[in-house]
């Protein structure tokens, strides 16, 4: 619940058909870089490129808010997480080790690139389309 209250954080719900969340995506914003902190999809409803859905919304409120550059900690195990947001254009920049508390689990730290560049928003624009059809 603080999390929702804090001032820099945003967050967005995926709404099945009954109206509960079934993913969600939440970023801290500070000056012109964005943190996200987290991103879940409900097991039944992975693999629908839902996630995709999520980092698009984060993203066009980065846009909106003028933010250059993301940037995101991932479980070095979490392989279809690492392919995710590779594809999305973040590169591994660095590790914290031991960084996740229940299993003392290294982190990737991970980066995009200014995403007002031409590049990425080559890559966001195709993405976006690709989800309209």
């Amino acid at each position: 619940m603080s999390e929702l209250s804090n001032k820099i954080s945003s967050y967005f719900c995926l709404l099945n058909k009954e109206k509960r969340c079934v993913g969600y995506i939440g970023i801290w914003k500070i000056v012109n870089e964005a943190h996200i902190t987290n991103l879940s999809i409900h097991p039944d409803y992975q693999n629908k490129k839902l996630a995709h859905k999520l980092l698009l919304k984060m993203l066009d409120e980065c846009y909106k808010s003028k933010i250059k550059f993301i940037t995101l900690e991932v479980r070095a195990s979490n392989k279809k997480a690492i392919h995710l947001y590779e594809k999305f254009g973040f590169k591994s920049l660095g590790l914290r080790r031991k960084y996740y508390q229940d299993n003392n689990e290294d982190a990737l730290i991970m980066w995009s690139e200014n995403i007002f560049d031409k590049k990425y928003k080559d890559l966001y624009s195709g993405f976006k389309k690709e989800l309209e059809n």
